[in-house]
């Protein structure tokens, strides 16, 4: 388990998150894991030409993905109002993420994603994530990134 944590502790940092939280537990012989992520994005295109950071602009710039079948990967695009920050666009869903950055592999996993503009700038986005491989709570963990995600502030 501290083997796990700290690869997953590595692989954010590396990745630019500015935090990790990690949650491992056994539950009746049942591993839960997930993980919640918070980095700071720049809001430009890879030609540098700026993009909005209105949460309904960038929740129009996300693609929803219908399920074609049980099991498949799927996610929604929405804006969600976080208490004291206001409007913040979000993806949720059960997603197929690459295992790491180059590599063709993925791993399935609930997903929660939130984007949040940082006040008093035109060019920067909070991005809040949270994921779990335990894709049979799907919904638990939804409700439980939501939960967590309507705590984030900015001081």
């Amino acid at each position: 388990m501290s083997s796990m944590l700290r690869k997953m502790a590595k692989d954010a940092h590396d990745s630019g998150a500015l935090y990790l939280g990690c949650m491992a537990e056994n539950f009746d012989g049942i591993p839960l894991s997930a993980t919640v992520t918070v980095s700071v994005l720049g809001a430009r295109n890879k030609q540098g030409v700026p993009l909005s950071t209105d949460p309904r602009a960038i929740a129009d710039s996300l693609r929803a993905i219908t399920a074609r079948r049980e099991g498949d990967a799927w996610r929604k695009v929405t804006t969600v109002d976080i208490p004291e920050l206001g409007p913040a666009a979000r993806t949720y869903g059960v997603e197929d993420v690459p295992v790491a950055e180059g590599d063709s592999r993925t791993l399935r996993m609930v997903l929660t994603q939130t984007y949040v503009p940082v006040p008093k700038t035109a060019d920067q986005v909070v991005l809040i994530s949270g994921a779990s491989p335990v894709l049979d709570l799907a919904d638990a963990f939804h409700d439980i990134f939501d939960a967590v995600t309507s705590t984030f502030r900015f001081v």
